[in-house]
């Protein structure tokens, strides 16, 4: 019995595809076939599947319906947890979906699944990421949305009021957080792997609220989402850090791959 993750499959069975990496770039071409040939050669029925967010493109339940089946279809036991693109799931409603696909698939919010004798924790998290920008061409990466930065890669422009709603939205996912930790803890779990989909910290910080409840509750591995492309790969911690181990996850930095975490 393993526990494999991964994130970001992005399915649009049933709805418009916007995103331009997956119509153009290569590492996305046929993505859903790679990843149900390497689950299939990889996992087992006895071992637990983590989908760590932005599982369907669809803006409501009707158009993500071949998605989750193709997700129930994968071999394992599958938890899916949420992420920003994830429109089809209301947070207060997450029971309903439970109701509608277990057991087939679970929706973590604000509780807690188990693996053996640790409980994983997952909230959506959040991460400030503008308006500010570090010029990627300084750390060989291109430039990307409508941020400015000089030749150095120095900050030029932020913006408060941007800032200030960013610490609401880590307010409201730390919450969340720390309540499904303790529903945890009360129930005798002591050993804890922490599932976001957004990543950790943003390219400025070395550690945030979310890197400080893992620590405060010895969560043994942070597992992440989120960051897309090559010029995004290491916008977050990754390996060991203050005793915990960070691990992107994203799809298409793993090549598809779902990730075994534990055995």
């Amino acid at each position: 019995m393993s526990l494999y993750t991964i994130g970001d499959l992005h399915l649009h069975y049933q709805s418009e595809l916007k995103a331009p990496a997956q119509l153009h770039d290569r590492v996305w071409k046929n993505h859903e076939e790679k990843f149900r040939k390497n689950c299939s050669k990889m996992i087992r029925g006895e071992d637990t599947l983590v989908l760590v967010g932005d599982h369907s493109w669809g803006k409501n339940l009707s158009e993500c319906e071949a998605d989750l089946q193709y997700i129930c279809d994968l071999p394992g036991r599958k938890i899916l947890t949420r992420g920003n693109h994830d429109m089809f799931w209301d947070a207060k409603k997450t029971a309903r979906l439970n109701d509608l696909y277990q057991p087939r698939l679970t929706f973590l919010q604000d509780g807690y699944e188990t693996y053996r004798d640790y409980a994983l924790v997952a909230t959506k998290g959040f991460t400030f990421e503008g308006p500010f920008y570090i010029s990627r061409a300084v750390r060989g990466q291109r430039p990307h949305g409508d941020y400015a930065a000089d030749a150095q890669g120095r900050i030029i422009t932020w913006d408060e009021e941007a800032m200030e709603h960013a610490k609401k939205l880590v307010e409201r996912e730390m919450q969340r957080l720390r309540n499904s930790f303790e529903r945890a803890r009360a129930d005798g779990y002591q050993k804890y792997i922490l599932f976001l989909h957004y990543p950790p910290t943003n390219i400025l910080e070395k550690r945030s609220p979310f890197t400080d409840i893992a620590e405060e509750y010895g969560a043994e591995q942070v597992i992440y989402a989120h960051c897309h492309g090559e010029s995004r790969f290491h916008d977050s911690i990754q390996g060991e850090y203050r005793g915990r181990v960070y691990r992107l996850v994203s799809g298409d930095y793993l090549r598809w791959k779902p990730l075994k975490i534990l055995d």
